[in-house]
């Protein structure tokens, strides 16, 4: 068989056919103990390929990160080999210019740190020693130097000076903090003053970090990288190594209602204060990506100021003159990350498409946009020369390491990981399907079979329905909300992506703005009826919704506005009151956009879908779950959704986590989720259930 078609049937969506069944349905205590390949790393020549593989301890409740490295060109096509010791911990791999040497995190010193591994050539040497944990790096061109993240009070002279305060608070015996401004918390975090700022440290003749790194993003008051999920995507070296741009919000006190991220260009000597480049932008700009030249910098933008989900556009800037232009603004989708194709003439970048997470090809001088991997969901990728490496998966498969031809062809499996675990698995077939929505435009969903499914036989229903909101439930396997755990637990699946949605074009995803109750919950209805019309196996009378974030806001308006829908609800994370939400969610920027205002400006904008105004119609079981550290929608959302059940005489659980955020993340606790999650699904939706 040909590569290509090789590929394609490894790729290919599963079809809703009968299929010999394996032996065992797919179950959470699977899904929080497989290996995770992610972060595909090519060497300068495209010769090595590096990859990061979580690995999970499940007994002792914690994971850890390692590197694996194969050899693109031995004849042989064994499997990549570990790179890093084992226990070692390690994360971010860069590959040094000459190829020869492997730079890396690891915290294997007690905090984490620069690292570097020879290829072939002995143990992990530790190239930094830092008073503070560093937190991104990224090599300059020529290898001599390196840009470094800390988190530093920015009055600090020196890092020392920032690990000496923290060591003197820590030994303070008063534990109250003073704040005169917005952030007070971001996240799963209470703000102590200090914020990440970009450096640069010399490299010694052994790759080691020499002397104190200069602060090159000194004189900026905003992050870098970007909190709390920003990384080393946020800054770049210029190709003579003399100058980096990073992003940053540097916005005073409207930091917690504002998107207006700049670029800033700063030589690395930092001898000069941070220039802005895009201060005429009142909206996002990120992403910054060197032309081989350094004349052009190519990034990408948000038009609209207070909108997290508006569209990403492709920018190009001449740093000469100023001038921008965006590349491709006839193509509806919002970009990703950057990454230039070796003659320079087009970018590669993945989006959300129909359902999907593709990587498509852009020419820069017409903006043309063309799918080079599709059909599932590319997570990490490199480029190098006319070696493109990707991770790949989709719902009935966790990621995988491919590599191919930048065009995407001839494409071949590196990574097996989990291959024997997987062997031993009865996964649910899947199909992507469509039908009329709100105003007769054409809304996407998928539906996935139970495990042992026999035809002929009806099934009870999980239907997911996804946070964001502007989200996608899409071809993926997701490691929170995977369909194949509910497929496992022998339910059917059914999953809508509703207007608002991410990957059918800007306007179907800004048509949720203002209209949370509205048009979605009509998609939801409307789905719901055509997947029962199409899917003879789905049990209509034996189905319970489920979702978090706005997922469980969508819940909690289902339980005051379709009471009859489903046999139960599970709420997690879920919005009850967006009024209180309106002020005390840390990122204010999104409920302003979401409601044109504050709850003082615009009161009846957040009155209008206030789930809070309809509990007095909840008669629906409900499953509430909520984490104690969750500063987006705060517990105290989940406590009052369990109590007005209560109050009401509604069967309710509550499930609460005192040391998880807005996701479950350790495993244990993920299992505790599902498996509760799972008992109550069974408990509603069996043939004897209570009424």
């Amino acid at each position: 068989m040909a590569l290509r078609s090789l590929l394609t049937a490894l790729l290919a969506p599963a079809l809703l056919a009968s299929t010999a069944h394996a032996a065992k349905p797919f179950d959470a205590r699977d899904l929080v103990t497989l290996e995770r390949v992610s972060s595909p790393t090519l060497s300068p020549d495209g010769r090595h390929l590096l990859v990061t593989v979580r690995q999970t301890d499940y007994e002792a409740n914690k994971a850890s990160t390692g590197l694996w490295i194969e050899d693109l060109f031995a004849r042989d096509a064994a499997p990549p080999v570990r790179f890093t010791p084992e226990g070692f911990g390690a994360s971010s791999a860069a590959f040094s210019p000459d190829g020869d040497v492997v730079y890396f995190l690891s915290s294997k010193s007690g905090s984490s740190q620069l690292w570097k591994q020879a290829i072939g050539k002995g143990e992990p040497v530790q190239a930094s020693d830092y008073p503070l944990p560093v937190g991104t790096f990224k090599l300059s061109p020529d290898g001599g130097a390196v840009a470094l993240s800390f988190d530093v009070f920015t009055d600090c002279d020196t890092l020392a000076c920032t690990q000496a305060r923290l060591d003197a608070s820590a030994a303070g015996k008063t534990s109250g903090v003073l704040y005169d401004g917005l952030f007070v918390r971001h996240w799963d975090t209470w703000k102590d003053g200090r914020r990440a700022q970009l450096f640069v440290a010399g490299l010694d003749a052994e790759g080691k970090a020499a002397g104190e790194p200069v602060r090159v993003s000194a004189g900026v008051e905003g992050d870098v990288p970007a909190k709390p999920f920003g990384g080393k995507e946020d800054y770049a070296w210029a190709p003579d190594g003399a100058s980096l741009v990073f992003a940053a919000k540097a916005v005073g006190r409207e930091e917690a209602w504002s998107t207006d991220y700049d670029l800033y260009h700063v030589p690395a000597d930092g001898q000069a204060a941070p220039r802005n480049l895009t201060d005429a932008n009142p909206a996002l700009d990120g992403g910054p990506v060197f032309s081989a030249d350094g004349k052009t910098l190519y990034y990408r933008a948000m038009k609209r100021p207070g909108f997290e989900a508006d569209r990403l556009a492709l920018m190009a800037m001449d740093l000469a003159s100023g001038e921008t232009r965006e590349i491709a603004p006839q193509w509806d989708r919002s970009a990703s990350n950057i990454t230039l194709s070796a003659d320079g003439k087009s970018i590669y970048t993945t989006t959300n498409d129909v359902g999907t997470y593709a990587l498509f090809k852009v020419d820069i001088a017409s903006g043309q946009a063309e799918k080079i991997i599709g059909g599932g969901t590319v997570g990490g990728y490199d480029l190098v020369g006319d070696t493109l490496a990707y991770t790949f998966e989709d719902l009935d498969s966790p990621a995988q390491a491919f590599v191919a031809r930048a065009d995407g062809s001839q494409a071949r499996q590196v990574t097996r990981n989990n291959q024997d675990v997987l062997a031993g698995i009865d996964f649910g077939g899947y199909e992507q399907f469509s039908f009329k929505g709100w105003n007769d435009e054409t809304v996407h969903g998928y539906v996935v079979k139970p495990a042992g499914f026999e035809a002929g036989k009806q099934y009870p229903v999980a239907f997911l329905i996804h946070g964001g909101p502007q989200g996608s439930f899409g071809n993926n396997f997701h490691y929170r909300w995977n369909a194949q755990t509910y497929a496992g637990a022998g339910f059917a699946v059914v999953m809508i992506d509703f207007h608002g949605s991410t990957g059918y074009g800007q306007a179907f995803t800004d048509s949720i703005s203002g209209d949370w109750g509205g048009k979605p919950l009509e998609d939801l209805q409307k789905g719901w009826a055509a997947a029962q019309e199409k899917y003879a196996f789905l049990d209509g009378d034996r189905a319970c919704a489920l979702g978090g974030s706005y997922g469980g806001y969508m819940v909690a308006w289902i339980a005051g506005n379709w009471p009859d829908g489903f046999d139960c609800l599970v709420n997690h994370a879920g919005v009850v009151d967006t009024r209180i939400m309106g002020f005390n969610t840390e990122e204010l920027w999104f409920t302003e956009w979401e409601n044109s205002g504050t709850p003082v400006q615009s009161p009846e904008a957040y009155e209008k879908f206030n789930p809070i105004n309809h509990v007095g119609k909840w008669k629906t079981p409900m499953l509430v779950i909520h984490g104690q550290l969750d500063y987006r929608v705060l517990v105290e959302q989940g406590l009052a959704s369990f109590s007005a059940a209560q109050r009401q005489g509604v069967p309710s659980q509550l499930l609460y986590f005192p040391d998880e955020n807005h996701w479950v993340l350790k495993p244990q606790n993920s299992v505790m989720w599902h498996d509760t999650v799972n008992a109550w699904l069974k408990r509603w939706t069996a043939e004897s259930a209570e009424e």
